[in-house]
């Protein structure tokens, strides 16, 4: 999320989560909106995500203080131990994985204390935000209780897709391009029957 009118739009859906990209490289980086504090303002249930790329603890720890975040999204190359120290301050911490044919799924078990949800997300050029979907029958490699998010290439033609995913510990959906007009900015009636489909199958 970027653009402060946008995001008051995205919370009236009452999202669970709203993300922020702190990697300067990102299109979607935060550093390139204005008057980003005013998602200060968002409903105490929506917990702002901060989605940090190969960032070092203390500077998560101070876009963490300076925009209220409740999560913290590690989408690099971080160790275990970094989780657990942010997870010791307080942090629902959340690790991402690039997934392809290849991918091995037992490389979690070294976060499974650490972590309080995996994040598997497509592999491709770069830190995510492609666009591109894995094959999602992969998934059933997964044999961990700890919960998973699903991103990568979710668009409004493939939902149904999402719902027959069968795993336990599915737990969400990441959804970003798919849903944007452009980088940072949620087209709102593409969002909307999203919301009504996810509400529906609970």
């Amino acid at each position: 999320m970027g653009d402060p009118e946008n995001i008051g739009e995205v919370a009236k859906l009452m999202p669970d989560y709203l993300g922020f990209i702190f990697y300067e490289k990102s299109p979607r980086y935060v550093g390139k909106f204005d008057n980003l504090l005013t998602a200060k303002n968002l409903p105490e249930s929506i917990k702002k995500v901060g989605v940090f790329v190969n960032a070092n603890f203390d500077e998560i720890i101070q876009s963490v203080e300076k925009y209220s975040l409740k999560v913290v999204q590690l989408h690099g190359n971080e160790a275990p131990e970094l989780c657990q120290k942010l997870k010791k301050s307080d942090l629902e911490v959340w690790k991402a994985f690039s997934v392809d044919q290849s991918f091995d799924f037992s490389i979690t078990e070294n976060y499974l204390n650490t972590v309080d949800a995996f994040l598997f997300d497509s592999k491709g050029t770069g830190y995510g935000g492609h666009g591109i979907a894995f094959n999602w029958d992969l998934l059933e490699n997964y044999t961990f209780e700890i919960p998973f998010f699903l991103a990568g290439g979710i668009s409004p033609e493939n939902m149904d897709s999402v719902f027959s995913i069968n795993n336990p510990a599915f737990f969400g959906v990441d959804v970003n391009s798919k849903f944007e007009i452009c980088p940072g900015m949620k087209n709102i009636e593409t969002l909307k029957p999203l919301f009504s489909k996810i509400r529906g199958n609970h």
